[in-house]
């Protein structure tokens, strides 16, 4: 049987292969892994020339209708997650490539969020790098989060999370979004807000939206600009839903006390990225789903589609 081969997409940290026990098609499928993002569709299309297989990390590499036509051979495409906004479905279907998923035990995100808040609120990053630099004893003062009110934009799965871990911490907790209603923060415990109260009230906001085009932009300069000046923002949604230029403008201006941003428009982050140079900006590189326990579960149900899909299956978790 001449074998297949699958591309595993994306593998910044060279550990995909580890994850997952992949002998279990290895008598049939040549597995490769890709450390480096790609620079461009046509330089993806000439490096996936001759795989029939693609596992992707959810919305890293864009397969857009015009790499779905220079890949011919693609026969099978699997991604991280039950949904990739990066895939062209259509297309896919267009093309008779089989997409499927994965699915998730437990989303970190929400502990990466009140993690973030903590270092904003406290400085424990900074003040560990100064410690480990050498430098004087205490340099910044903290805020207590306690009594404090987060403002959650988007209350479904993980916003409702996250605002149980911040009522642990004895934070009040308003939420908004745009069809969120006042009966579905009563069953999760939480205030109802308008947008520009949410905004203007909030110590911290945290963003918890899934992207679409109707959320691109979803917070634009003028909710910024309502918030207060002690205020913190939290971004671990996707970068297209908080205007990137609006929040640059206003940290430079220093019209809030500052923000953690864990995704971005284009990703990786460009090294030139004016974001790099501001000191008001806790960055983080899209850390929110990067955990081992994720990771394994992941790509352990990649090689059991691969699997069930050459056995001429239907692959499970099928998206198009």
């Amino acid at each position: 049987m001449t074998q297949l081969r699958c591309a595993i997409l994306d593998d910044y940290m060279d550990l995909t292969l580890r994850m997952a026990d992949w002998s279990k098609i290895s008598d049939r499928v040549d597995v490769k892994a890709f450390t480096e993002p790609f620079a461009s569709t046509e330089a993806a299309a000439a490096a996936l020339a001759d795989f029939e297989i693609v596992c992707a990390m959810r919305e890293r590499t864009p397969f857009p209708r015009a790499l779905f036509a220079a890949l011919p051979k693609l026969k099978l495409l699997i991604t991280s997650g039950m949904r990739n906004a990066a895939f062209d479905l259509e297309a896919a279907k267009d093309h008779k490539v089989a997409v499927c998923g994965t699915q998730w035990g437990r989303d970190p995100t929400a502990s990466l969020t009140m993690g973030l808040i903590l270092e904003l609120t406290r400085n424990i990053g900074r003040e560990s790098a100064r410690m480990h630099a050498g430098e004087s004893w205490q340099k910044f003062i903290g805020i207590e989060i306690e009594g404090r009110t987060l403002g959650v934009v988007g209350l479904g799965k993980l916003g409702a999370k996250v605002s149980g871990l911040a009522k642990a911490f004895g934070m009040n907790v308003i939420a908004w979004s745009p069809n969120l209603t006042a009966e579905r923060c009563r069953e999760i415990g939480v205030g109802y807000a308008s947008k520009e109260e949410l905004f203007a009230t909030a110590d911290i906001v945290t963003v918890h939206v899934v992207l679409s085009q109707r959320s691109r932009g979803l917070v634009g300069a003028a909710d910024l600009a309502r918030m207060k000046p002690t205020s913190y923002l939290v971004n671990t949604a996707r970068g297209p839903i908080v205007d990137e230029a609006a929040l640059l403008e206003t940290l430079k201006a220093r019209k809030i006390a500052g923000a953690a941003v864990d995704v971005f428009s284009v990703e990786p982050l460009p090294v030139d990225h004016p974001f790099r140079k501001l000191d008001n900006l806790v960055l983080t590189p899209h850390l929110g789903y990067t955990t081992e326990e994720g990771f394994r579960a992941h790509y352990s149900q990649m090689v059991e589609g691969i699997d069930v899909w050459i056995k001429g299956g239907e692959p499970p978790r099928r998206l198009a």
